[in-house]
């Protein structure tokens, strides 16, 4: 089959990770692939260098085009020069399968598609495009444009239940056109028996008796680090042991460190800064437990992977996290905005090693059966395959 798949960036992210892994293994199936994207800026890393590395591999090889009016930030005259310039490729390569991710490239690419005459028209939700930190008229807006996309493509993919519960409760879609396909990862690259934690806590300046609590996630509004910072203070002050390391940058980590600063908790966080996805299993197996604060995730990542790696999370129970963290079993949830509960739910992670290790050896073994990126292509393969029929 030829496959083109469209999203609006490749910084070093989720859904950005997802469609490169789903690339990468339908190109290693044989398929001829292609990836399109528009420019990749900012502090949060790209992932085209790894793209133009596939370009060039004997096995596995696939295409990547970029796109310069494709961009994330609203702007009508470059949304109508990027749907020209999608369509006419599409028109030009005549492709049998379109799959969209994120919200710019999905609305664009499905429009361009149903208008190009494409066959199969996939899009895949990996976190609502509409969502609860809105204001309500780009809400109502966003809404209004999914419902309108939804009936110009075949089968909408999410990467968790809860974004197809959301969906539908909106207006968009029918549900016989979702199914949940996973966010697959290479699994096996998260082994805990082939990394030593104490060198990299070391690494970061932990003390030897520190409980380490952390968090991988771009210092960007929404990502829930204003919520860290208000739970920090309660957590310490029940569980002087505590260390937070924060793994990422973006454009909001001058405005985080000198509310740590003002608050006297620098001395408490050490931001590493960006790290390319293949450090992930390493600076994981220097953690005890996760902290995911986000206020809007279809299914975070780096929840799943620290599970892979044998470490429970803390989640708010929102968006997909409770799919994977299930109270006293795989991590704690706290109620959507309670920071105390939040941080009860670190503190009590923190003082109980026993319940850290059975969480984290739990949480493994779900991860491990559920996002294998094998799986992942072997479902979306199997998907393109029967719409075609």
């Amino acid at each position: 089959m030829r496959i083109v798949h469209v999203i609006t960036r490749l910084i070093v992210g989720g859904a950005q990770e997802n469609t490169v892994l789903t690339c990468e293994g339908l190109a290693q199936r044989g398929h001829d692939v292609y990836l399109w994207a528009g420019p990749t800026t900012g502090p949060e890393g790209s992932l085209v260098p790894r793209v133009e590395r596939a370009g060039r591999s004997p096995n596995g090889a696939y295409a990547y085009e970029e796109f310069p009016d494709l961009v994330r930030q609203i702007s009508p005259a470059c949304e109508l020069r990027a749907l020209a310039a999608l369509r006419r490729r599409l028109e030009q390569l005549r492709p049998d399968v379109i799959h969209t991710h994120s919200s710019k490239a999905g609305i664009l690419g499905r429009i361009a598609a149903h208008r190009a005459g494409v066959p199969v028209i996939v899009h895949t939700v990996h976190g609502m495009s509409f969502n609860r930190t809105q204001a309500w008229p780009a809400r109502a807006l966003y809404a209004a444009l999914e419902r309108f996309c939804a009936r110009r493509c075949h089968k909408i993919v999410s990467v968790a239940d809860a974004m197809t519960r959301q969906a539908l409760e909106a207006g968009v879609g029918r549900p016989d056109q979702y199914v949940t396909v996973r966010s697959g990862m290479v699994t096996a690259d998260f082994d805990p028996a082939r990394y030593e934690g104490r060198e990299v806590r070391r690494a970061w300046g932990m003390p030897d008796d520190a409980v380490v609590v952390g968090t991988v996630a771009r210092l960007f509004e929404n990502k829930g680090y204003e919520q860290l910072i208000e739970a920090i203070p309660r957590a310490v002050q029940a569980e002087p042991h505590l260390r937070f390391v924060w793994i990422g940058d973006g454009a909001h980590r001058a405005k985080y460190e000198a509310e740590l600063v003002r608050r006297g908790l620098r001395d408490r966080v050490t931001i590493t800064g960006l790290l390319p996805p293949e450090e992930m299993p390493r600076v994981l197996s220097g953690m005890d437990l996760v902290a995911h604060a986000s206020q809007w995730e279809g299914l975070p990542r780096a929840v799943v992977q620290g599970m892979l790696m044998g470490k429970p999370a803390v989640c708010f129970d929102l968006d997909g996290a409770p799919e994977v963290v299930i109270p006293g079993e795989t991590g704690e949830l706290a109620a959507p905005g309670d920071v105390g509960a939040f941080a009860d739910a670190i503190v009590k992670l923190a003082r109980d090693a026993a319940l850290r290790a059975r969480c984290g050896e739990q949480g493994r073994r779900r991860c491990l059966l559920e996002f294998d990126h094998h799986r992942m292509v072997d479902a979306l393969e199997g998907l393109y395959r029967s719409l075609r029929k």
